[in-house]
């Protein structure tokens, strides 16, 4: 009989454990004081994140998901010293929110100094609100409580002792490891395993584009014809062709060497917080752009950049005295010479690249992979000088020139545009920005084809067949994104783009605006009613139409026997961003939300709505909720047992789910389709 009861109650516990399941729970905190001196004590919130989710840093940006947020009661016990502190965050740009997102990941700890002014024991309590994301869902912040229990002042200084308390009450063991702190103190990031592969992954990368960069340099019309004058140097200088290759080397060496002087120096002077402040702040990329765009007028022929005559004039004087240092001497005036054509392509390259990462070296791996490539074809041909004889010039360098100062001019536009978000200047709304673009790539192709001439350019009597496909691929990206005038979404370069909010003139916005009901029979398609809840502040993806209140939903889909499509969401939720731009946007599943469902979308992160007190909803844990986002939040979990976003869930005009599971995450469009025509079949029978 006991093992009966034994048996009964594991199976109790086994169908309670997979009926909770689906609520995720991805993070542990724990509370732990330290007292720092006799009257000041620090609080240390240490959160535990199960692999592949992370939070969002208090500084993350505004325009991104939504930063974690303590809140302290009043208390006339102590005082709060500063803001709450945190360890360096992982910082990406994300091409969903289109602004630098910073989060953490693993181990994280935080932590708020505070002045002590009770002699008594005494308790600081608060809430800490987060929103936390993986590579699937987001879970809606909503708050949870913490609680230190924080000794007395002292009269005079104390050892330091540390008391530990945690969220879920575990014992004192669990503290906060050494390490962790002092990771914390110092601003260090939380170590991640895979995290040294990624950052040498990324490294790579630049270094190998920069090395591109290097190579192209040699088609310009200010590096291209010193190649023969730098090489026959050392073939005609050397007294045998061993000692001519060991000063070729030595002159290769020497650029590379000059150029990664330089990247070390900025990478001395260019922290990753540097370069967060490069890529978002509006004052550096107002003249970055500013930047790219003297260069392209100077690549057009209006006026050359160069290095001061006596620069140049001084580094000859010393290759001309000879021996080691010749060699030295003539690639430095190699690159003070070819900085006029150089400058520009190397300053893209340190722009781009420095404002896309936040590792420090990544100017040095920069400079020096820039220098490698720049370098390499002087060292080559010097050491097999016979090739020399298949090399010619000639209009074309102009041309390699001209073609520079387009792509200058266009991605110069993109920081014009970031500081334009920054500043809310209403400069560059996506619709402009497109035309420019257009524009500017039009007429590089119209010059490919010989339409167009610039100084220095001979006539173009005949296309070459290089020159003709990279005309078809330039007009055929035109082409590409000419509809992105009328609100197309340009997927392929969204990351490039402004918002698609700033868009003065979108078709699918003025059609759904403006196309009137149309009746059929009792029912009424096109136009939902007009007095919606919420329908001023909230909105769903161009071509829907939704409430906002699953009342009001309902209401209306026993009116017009349809079933009713809930769609979990949440303003800051990238992945339900990444459902509506590739799944949404297939016209059958467009189709069915639009005709065969009243759709309803739950902001489970809009807590600037306040709800009447008659709307106010208390929690499980007695807690009132006043928020629109905290009562849909509930209402998800405490109905469905999910806490996490994209959440899809179809039901009848009753609240009785029509489909045997909901729908999370998952960009397969056929799946999404054949899971929307379930709760249709359902809902007829």
């Amino acid at each position: 009989m006991k093992k009966l009861i034994i048996l009964g109650l594991i199976g109790l516990m086994g169908i309670m454990g997979v009926a909770s399941a689906q609520q995720l729970d991805p993070v542990k905190w724990k509370y732990s004081v330290k007292e720092t001196s006799a009257t000041e004590a620090e609080l240390v919130f240490t959160a535990q994140l199960d692999a592949g989710w992370h939070l969002y840093s208090q500084y993350t940006s505004p325009d991104g998901p939504l930063a974690i947020e303590f809140t302290f009661e009043e208390s006339k016990d102590y005082e709060r010293v500063g803001k709450v502190m945190e360890p360096k965050p992982h910082e990406e740009m994300d091409d969903i929110f289109n602004c630098i997102v910073k989060s953490f990941s693993g181990k994280v700890v935080f932590r708020q100094k505070v002045k002590r002014i009770s002699d008594k024991d005494f308790t600081v309590k608060g809430t800490v609100a987060y929103q936390l994301c993986n590579d699937g869902s987001c879970i809606a912040p909503e708050d949870h409580d913490f609680s230190f229990k924080v000794p007395g002042a002292k009269p005079e200084e104390a050892p330091v002792a540390e008391s530990v308390e945690d969220a879920d009450e575990q014992p004192a063991d669990s503290a906060v490891t050494a390490e962790s702190e002092q990771q914390a103190i110092a601003g260090a990031e939380p170590r991640q395993e895979d995290e040294p592969e990624k950052k040498h992954q990324s490294l790579l990368m630049v270094f190998l584009l920069a090395l591109g960069g290097g190579v192209l340099t040699m088609f310009t019309p200010c590096v291209f014809p010193m190649i023969p004058m730098t090489v026959n140097f050392f073939v005609r200088g050397a007294e045998n062709k061993r000692k001519g290759r060991r000063q070729a080397w030595f002159f290769g060496f020497s650029i590379v060497f000059l150029f990664a002087v330089l990247g070390a120096i900025l990478a001395a002077f260019l922290g990753p917080e540097s370069l967060y402040i490069l890529g978002t702040h509006w004052i550096p990329n107002l003249i970055f752009f500013i930047i790219f765009f003297v260069f392209a007028l100077s690549f057009f022929g209006l006026f050359e950049i160069k290095m001061p005559e006596k620069w140049i004039n001084s580094s000859d004087e010393q290759a001309d005295k000879g021996g080691l240092l010749a060699p030295f001497f003539i690639a430095l005036t190699t690159v003070l010479v070819s900085f006029s054509c150089t400058g520009p392509i190397l300053g893209a390259a340190l722009v781009g690249l420095t404002t896309s990462s936040t590792d420090r070296w990544v100017s040095l791996v920069t400079m020096l992979g820039f220098g490698i490539g720049f370098a390499a074809p002087f060292t080559l041909l010097a050491m097999f000088p016979q090739a020399l004889k298949n090399m010619k010039s000639g209009s074309w360098l102009n041309t390699v020139k001209i073609v520079f100062a387009f792509l200058e001019l266009a991605f110069g536009l993109k920081f014009l545009q970031q500081a334009d978000l920054y500043c809310n200047w209403g400069l560059l709304p996506r619709d402009t920005y497109l035309a420019l673009w257009i524009v500017i790539f039009g007429m590089l192709g119209f010059y490919l084809l010989g339409k167009l001439r610039f100084k220095g350019d001979d006539e173009v009597k005949e296309i070459g067949t290089l020159r003709l496909f990279l005309a078809i691929a330039d007009l055929a990206f035109v082409v590409y994104m000419i509809p992105g005038m009328w609100g197309a979404p340009l997927k392929g370069i969204s990351g490039f783009l402004p918002p698609m909010e700033s868009q003065s003139f979108n078709i699918e916005k003025i059609v759904a605006e403006n196309t009137p009901a149309i009746s059929v029979g009792t029912v009424q398609v096109g136009k939902l009613p007009a007095d919606r809840k919420y329908v001023d502040k909230l909105h769903v993806p161009l071509g829907f139409e939704a409430f906002f209140d699953l009342d009001e939903a309902k209401a209306y889909a026993r009116q017009q026997g349809k079933p009713v499509f809930i769609d979990f969401t949440g303003k800051t939720c990238a992945n339900c961003r990444e459902m509506e731009h590739y799944v949404w946007s297939d016209s059958e599943v467009k189709r069915l939300l639009n005709e065969e469902f009243v759709m309803v979308s739950l902001y489970a992160d809009e807590n600037t709505i306040e709800l009447p007190e008659e709307e106010w909803v208390v929690d499980e844990k007695g807690k009132t909720l006043k928020t629109l986002g905290r009562k849909n939040l509930n209402f998800q979990k405490t109905e469905y047992n999910m806490n996490a976003q994209p959440y899809y869930v179809i039901v009848d005009a009753d609240g009785k789910v029509l489909t045997k599971e909901n729908y999370k995450y998952d960009r397969d469009v056929q799946k999404f389709i054949g899971w929307l025509n379930e709760g249709i079949n359902n809902y007829k029978k």
